[in-house]
């Protein structure tokens, strides 16, 4: 079976539909004026991100307090250097 070729104009105005189509196994050839530039695989089954439900609801977690971030150096200072060289 030949691989379904998407131009790049019909990519952008239907992304959502050929990912869609990627994510079901096709592969797709994206052209630019019918020349071959890009191709679109779908990725291997174990490397796929897996979201897991939270462990702990967010109330419990909410009022958390860290202790502030000990810096080498003031963040505020480095920011006015940086404004300073533009």
């Amino acid at each position: 079976m030949a691989m379904k070729q998407v131009g790049v104009a019909e990519l952008k105005n239907n992304l959502s539909r050929h990912l869609r189509l990627v994510e079901a196994g096709e592969a797709i050839e994206v052209t630019d004026h019918d020349r071959p530039i890009a191709r679109l695989i779908p990725i291997e089954s174990k490397s796929r991100l897996v979201l897991k439900p939270a462990q702990k609801p967010f109330s419990e977690i909410r009022h958390r307090v860290y202790p502030p971030i000990d810096l080498r150096f003031d963040p505020v200072e480095l920011l006015l250097e940086d404004r300073r060289k533009r």
